[in-house]
C-alpha cells in the first residue's frame, strides 16, 4: 500500500527519451500529461546526473499543451509572471499561485455541477465569487507576515491607523492590483464565451 503512494520514477536520457521505471516502457510528454490528469504522481530524474528535473519537464508539458491551442495561460498573466522573476515579490508568487489553484481545485466539483445544471451567468458568478473570496483570504494572510510592511507579523505591535497601508506599499509595482485585474479580465472573457455559446 505504501508502495502505491510513492511517486513513479521517470528517467530522462541524453537522447531526450523518457523511461517509466514503473512500467518499464518509454513514454512521451503526452503520456506524462495523462498521468498528471489521472492523479498519478511521478518524479523525473536526469539519467546521467541524477538531478531532479520534474519542474522543467512539467513546464515542457504545459508548453506543449499551449502549443496545441489549449490556452489556459493568458498572455498578460505570462508577461506579469516573467516580471516577477528577480522582483521583491518573487518569493510570494508561488505561495499565492499555490493557494489560488488549491482553492479552485477544492471547489471544482461544486463549480462543475453548477455549470452542468445551468451553463450560464450563475455558474460564472460562482467562479467569480470563489476567486474573490480566495483573493481576500490570501491578502489577509499575507498582511500578517509581510516583513517589509513595518511589522514582523505580531498583531499587538501593529498600530491601528496605518495598518491598512501595507496594500499601498505593494502598489508601486502594482503586483497585486495587476493580478486582480488579470483575474477580472479572465472573468470577462469567460462571460463573453458563455454569452456566445448561449
Amino acid at each position: 500500500m505504501a508502495k502505491e503512494q510513492e511517486p513513479t520514477t521517470i528517467k530522462k536520457y541524453a537522447n531526450r527519451r523518457l523511461y517509466n521505471t514503473g512500467t518499464s516502457t518509454y513514454v512521451t510528454l503526452e503520456d506524462l500529461a495523462v498521468m498528471v490528469k489521472t492523479g498519478e504522481d511521478f518524479v523525473v530524474y536526469d539519467a546521467k546526473t541524477g538531478e531532479d528535473i520534474t519542474r522543467s519537464v512539467l513546464t515542457q508539458i504545459i508548453f506543449e499543451q499551449e502549443n496545441k491551442g489549449q490556452n489556459l495561460l493568458p498572455i498578460t498573466f505570462l508577461r506579469q509572471l516573467i516580471r516577477f522573476y528577480g522582483d521583491s515579490m518573487q518569493n510570494l508568487v508561488p505561495t499565492y499561485l499555490d493557494f489560488s489553484i488549491d482553492s479552485l481545485t477544492r471547489d471544482q466539483d461544486k463549480l462543475r455541477s453548477q455549470m452542468a445544471n445551468a451553463f450560464g451567468p450563475s455558474a460564472f458568478t460562482a467562479i467569480e465569487e470563489t476567486v474573490r473570496r480566495n483573493t481576500e483570504m490570501f491578502e489577509q494572510a499575507m498582511r500578517m507576515f509581510l516583513p517589509f510592511s513595518g511589522g514582523r507579523g505580531d498583531a499587538p505591535a501593529a498600530p491601528p491607523a496605518p495598518r491598512p497601508e501595507p496594500k499601498a506599499e505593494l502598489r508601486p509595482d502594482g503586483d497585486f492590483d495587476t493580478l486582480k485585474r488579470q483575474l477580472d479580465e479572465m472573468q470577462k472573457k469567460i462571460d463573453q464565451l458563455a454569452g456566445s455559446k448561449g
